[in-house]
């Protein structure tokens, strides 16, 4: 079995956050979401964990982060291509979710970013495979 990641992210409006997933084209799995939290499937191997502020804090005794003022961490998520990159950026900005910093154009690399309701942000970046082989 491959190696998976779950990012189990804090949120303040349960309903927003699922909304804005669903929106991305995620799909909720209901066997783990309720009334305090809710799972998303982004990939085979990666999960997103959406929970309400009250739920995330019975995980850890620190802080939740101000995602206004501070970041916590930046996800990033591979595109099939530069289209692939813009298209799932245009729709999380149709979503609900923000621009965040200006587009990366290196060539053989493109990304962008957004940030989701919450102000968690997710980078989305192609890397030409030729480059990649070439090292």
């Amino acid at each position: 079995m491959p190696q998976m990641i779950f990012v189990n992210l804090p949120v303040k409006d349960l309903e927003r956050s699922r909304n804005f997933y669903a929106k991305l084209g995620y799909t909720q799995n209901a066997q783990f979401s309720d009334d305090k939290c809710a799972s998303f499937v982004v990939s085979e191997t990666i999960h997103v964990m959406l929970l309400v502020e009250e739920r995330f804090k019975d995980f850890t005794p620190k802080q939740i982060t101000d995602t206004a003022t501070s970041t916590e961490v930046l996800l990033c998520l591979s595109a099939e291509s530069r289209d692939a990159v813009d298209a799932i950026v245009e729709t999380a900005l149709a979503a609900g979710g923000s621009a965040h910093g200006e587009p990366q154009d290196h060539g053989f690399m493109y990304g962008r970013d957004f940030q989701d309701p919450d102000g968690h942000i997710w980078e989305h970046m192609w890397m030409d495979p030729a480059a990649v082989e070439q090292g």
